[in-house]
């Protein structure tokens, strides 16, 4: 099976973002991707969130969800959108970041709302607080479908191993990670943390990233890392998306899946211990 990545730099016009990404969507299905990705907040990078309320909407209207559905279905792919900003009706106000599976037929097999949130101090001023505009998700999602067992999950979700070894117990073949990751984050760990995850479960690892210079709605311009990654279930890097928009390529074979976890079984291994003493 060949996979596309599509690498963005999402701005704050759901509307501009939205045409881009077809362009690139429509790039991958000529280059003959069965199975075509983008990256977290694909509709909206935003640091004002009044001007988010006023151009998100909720599920059934938003217009960027409802035109790649029917993209997928005119291209017969499937289509993750790594992740839009969608209205709740929470009354806070806070948004879902929400993960979608589109099948060929434009229906949306599977969601997921990101579970881990964003709230960091990097330093030199570079705070991040994605709790106060995201209400976190709270359920795993694991999609079975015809071209495989795919986990989804979304950037900083990698930090938490455990969501992933829980996918690959359930049956993920292909792991998922969506991702809009900050530069000295991407350059320190973006790369050891999907091949680990790779790695330990014996998965593909699927990270279609944002990059570049976002123009967000705020004084400070945002910069996230690109590099979008295919990694194998072995841990290799089979794609490399580099540090501009594109779309990057690889082709996929279930059954190393099974090799590699034929070779080193310890998805079957856990043990019951007690924990340390705080």
């Amino acid at each position: 099976m060949k996979v596309a990545l599509v690498q963005l730099t999402s701005s704050n016009d759901p509307s501009a973002n939205l045409q881009k990404v077809e362009t690139f969507i429509r790039e991958a299905h000529a280059g003959g991707a069965e199975f075509v990705l983008t990256p977290e907040t694909t509709n909206i990078i935003s640091s004002n969130r009044k001007q988010q309320a006023e151009v998100l909407n909720t599920e059934g209207d938003d217009p960027s969800l409802a035109r790649l559905r029917e993209l997928a279905s005119e291209l017969d792919i499937w289509l993750l959108i790594g992740s839009l900003g969608i209205k709740t009706g929470d009354t806070d106000g806070r948004f879902a970041n929400r993960s979608f599976l589109i099948s060929p037929a434009g229906e949306i097999q599977a969601r997921y709302d990101k579970i881990h949130m964003f709230d960091v101090d990097l330093g030199n001023g570079e705070v991040y607080r994605e709790s106060s505009a995201y209400r976190p998700g709270t359920k795993a999602t694991l999609a079975k479908t015809d071209i495989g067992n795919i986990g989804m999950t979304i950037c900083y979700d990698m930090r938490f191993s455990t969501l992933y070894r829980q996918l690959a117990q359930a049956g993920a073949e292909i792991l998922t990670a969506p991702a809009a990751f900050t530069v000295p984050t991407g350059r320190a760990h973006w790369e050891t943390l999907l091949r680990a995850r790779a790695i330990e479960n014996g998965c593909f690892v699927l990270a279609p990233a944002q990059v570049g210079t976002h123009d967000c709605g705020g004084i400070t311009k945002r910069k996230t890392y690109g590099h979008s990654l295919i990694i194998s279930p072995w841990g290799e890097v089979l794609a490399d998306g580099g540090e501009t928009e594109g779309v990057t390529f690889a082709d996929l074979d279930l059954n190393d899946v099974k090799k590699a976890r034929a070779k080193i079984p310890s998805l079957q291994h856990d043990r019951e211990f007690e924990p340390p003493e705080a």
